[in-house]
């Protein structure tokens, strides 16, 4: 295998280039380095996703992007957020809003807690485009009804003056990609943008996202847990663990060659409807990953994921191991790992 992979050198079409990002939160029980150097980057038009267990980073490395830690307790520990070239790390706060929804807009996971529920929909859309666009109210609130429409919620007019609770779950989320959308920014963070809808609804949403991406043309980052969804709409995957990245692949070659266990553990998991059943009629167990996360309060000696992994040799649990290039643009942080 090649020696260690640098940084992915910056180029005209890289949106977003996260080098080095350490994000720590200062508790009661230590410092939690829930982000420990993270590298990553987004191109333009391209969707990247995310994935990982509860608590691996991703949520921290989104919302670091946009400065959205609460500091005290987290801190930029280290590290570098270039978007297109500018370091936001430095940035005041009034610098970053000129950024936030304009250029970089997110989306959370839980609707009905993002959406202020004293408000209508269509004033808190229509907020959004007052600060960015300098629009009147009127011209706001009408194009909070064309941003309803784009996103195919019926009868717009009227229901820019519903409240959250009025709206059925999907549709709140149809509301939220809407005031994500209302600036046409450049990225857009999903970040697990289908948690507690049902798989129909799910289907639509990740549809909406694709249809309005083609339409403005900008890039996204998914952060989610089902290799399913990235299966379906990522070009390219980066997978999570301990506040670190441990690989990152061409979506197909990640499902055809998945090279560290943590990712193999993660397809293990995902329900198989091309595996038939027993005699009994009875199908395969899903196989779960053992043991549990490592505490992020303590240092990490070796790799972090070797007491849960089957591989792991005594040099794993001494050295951390280096992120090298399996060719391809594939890349793996694992001693054992066989391209």
């Amino acid at each position: 295998m090649p020696d260690s992979l640098n940084t992915k050198a910056p180029n005209s079409n890289t949106l977003l280039d996260i080098r080095d990002l350490k994000t720590w939160f200062k508790t009661d029980d230590g410092m939690v380095r829930a982000v420990d150097g993270v590298d990553l980057h987004i191109d333009r038009g391209e969707t990247l996703g995310v994935v990982g267990e509860s608590g691996c980073g991703k949520t921290v490395t989104a919302r670091s992007v946009l400065k959205l830690i609460d500091m005290p307790p987290g801190r930029f520990e280290g590290g570098e957020i270039l978007w297109q070239g500018r370091n936001l790390i430095p940035l005041s706060a009034d610098e970053m809003d000129k950024i936030r929804a304009r250029e970089i807009a997110i989306i959370f996971q839980e609707p009905m807690t993002s959406l202020n529920p004293v408000y209508t929909v269509g004033a808190q859309i229509a907020e959004v485009l007052r600060q960015h666009e300098n629009l009147s109210r009127k011209q706001a609130l009408e194009g909070a009804a064309e941003m309803l429409r784009l996103v195919n919620i019926p009868n717009p007019g009227k229901r820019v003056h519903d409240y959250p609770h009025q709206f059925s779950g999907g549709m709140r989320q149809r509301v939220m990609i809407a005031m994500a959308m209302s600036c046409k920014p450049k990225l857009l963070i999903a970040d697990e943008p289908t948690t507690a809808l049902d798989v129909t609804i799910q289907a639509q949403i990740l549809e909406l996202m694709q249809e309005m991406k083609d339409k403005l043309g900008m890039a996204i980052m998914l952060i989610t847990h089902a290799m399913g969804v990235v299966a379906e709409t990522c070009q390219r995957v980066v997978v999570m663990y301990a506040g670190k990245v441990v690989e990152e692949a061409p979506v197909e070659a990640l499902f055809d060659n998945p090279l560290h266990p943590y990712t193999r553990g993660l397809m293990r998991a995902i329900p198989r409807l091309d595996v038939d059943a027993d005699e009994a009629g009875k199908r395969p167990r899903l196989q779960e990953i053992p043991g549990l996360v490592p505490i992020l309060t303590r240092p990490i000696v070796g790799c972090a994921f070797a007491a849960r992994c089957e591989l792991a040799t005594e040099r794993c649990r001494t050295t951390a191991p280096p992120v090298v290039d399996a060719g391809g643009g594939h890349s793996v942080a694992c001693w054992e790992a066989k391209p």
